[in-house]
């Protein structure tokens, strides 16, 4: 025997005491497989689709209107797929869509910088931060009768009322975003060398991430909402958009292609934060460490 193998009194329980301490470190179970996980994802949606075309036929089924005027699913979904396959609906959506992406993203440099500008300048705080509010609470189908004054029927009234529509949102997320930075790390910012907007890029802007993504979505919602009202009311001749057909479907009665295109709208919505904002905030709670590594 060696005096390795001469353990003093108390040493295994010490390390047994350890190893239940690392246990308590380890994932209580292991990564479900990416099929399990797409499923537990999928299976929500997919579940409170069916309960909507449910009520939707049951409704239907109840006589409450007439079926010209609410259509069963199956007509409806016949007449969207009817609308695809002779390329209305795709030409539709690649004009809304191209309209929402330029306004959106003008609506973002605009009420980004408005935002940095007013969190960072008490003055500006005091002249600015109750009007950006005040914009953001005005209904956008107010704007339009200045819009069509200003740029006529065209592009840029309907580009003006997304931009409005949208940036003091997005603005207002990031001073939210910014007034929620914790002190004692802009004072460890500060110690560590950082100042001005290196302080703001390094600190701040990073801090701030959960709430300038609501802002972004917020705007986003008051983005698409001003355009779809804005095609509805500055129709564009020999342009296919979204309102258009749902302008068209409106006054010639038609109801399934009336309902298909509000479905497309749906559908765009849903993606859009699935894909789009689900992608970001989840990049972000990962960065942060707010994800479990076992779900």
């Amino acid at each position: 025997m060696t005096d390795l193998d001469v353990r003093p009194p108390g040493v295994d329980a010490l390390d047994a005491e350890l190893a239940g301490l690392d246990a308590l470190e380890l994932p209580a179970q292991s990564r479900p497989s990416l099929g399990r996980r797409v499923w537990s994802a999928t299976w929500p949606k997919l579940a409170a689709i069916a309960i909507g075309l449910f009520v939707w036929t049951l409704v239907v089924w109840s006589g409450w209107k007439p079926k010209w005027v609410l259509p069963w699913p199956s007509t409806v979904f016949n007449e969207l797929w009817h609308e695809i396959t002779n390329g209305h609906i795709p030409r539709a959506v690649a004009t809304t869509l191209q309209r929402a992406a330029s306004g959106f993203a003008l609506a973002c440099l605009i009420g980004g910088l408005l935002g940095i500008a007013v969190s960072r300048w008490k003055v500006l705080r005091s002249a600015l931060g109750s009007f950006i509010t005040g914009l953001q609470t005005m209904p956008s189908i107010a704007w339009f009768p200045l819009a069509i004054l200003l740029y006529k029927r065209s592009e840029a009234a309907i580009t003006f009322v997304v931009v409005l529509g949208a940036a003091p949102s997005i603005a207002n997320g990031v001073i939210n975003g910014s007034d929620h930075v914790s002190p004692l790390l802009l004072r460890s910012g500060r110690v560590l060398g950082a100042k001005g907007l290196g302080l703001y890029r390094t600190v701040t802007f990073p801090a701030s991430l959960p709430s300038i993504i609501g802002g972004l979505k917020q705007g986003w919602a008051f983005a698409w909402r001003s355009l779809l009202a804005g095609e509805l009311l500055v129709v564009i001749a020999h342009t296919y958009s979204i309102g258009v057909n749902l302008s068209n479907a409106r006054e010639l009665a038609d109801a399934p292609a009336l309902q298909a295109n509000m479905l497309v709208i749906l559908f765009i919505g849903i993606a859009v934060d699935a894909l789009f904002f689900g992608t970001i905030e989840r990049f972000v709670r990962k960065r942060w460490g707010l994800v479990d590594p076992a779900v």
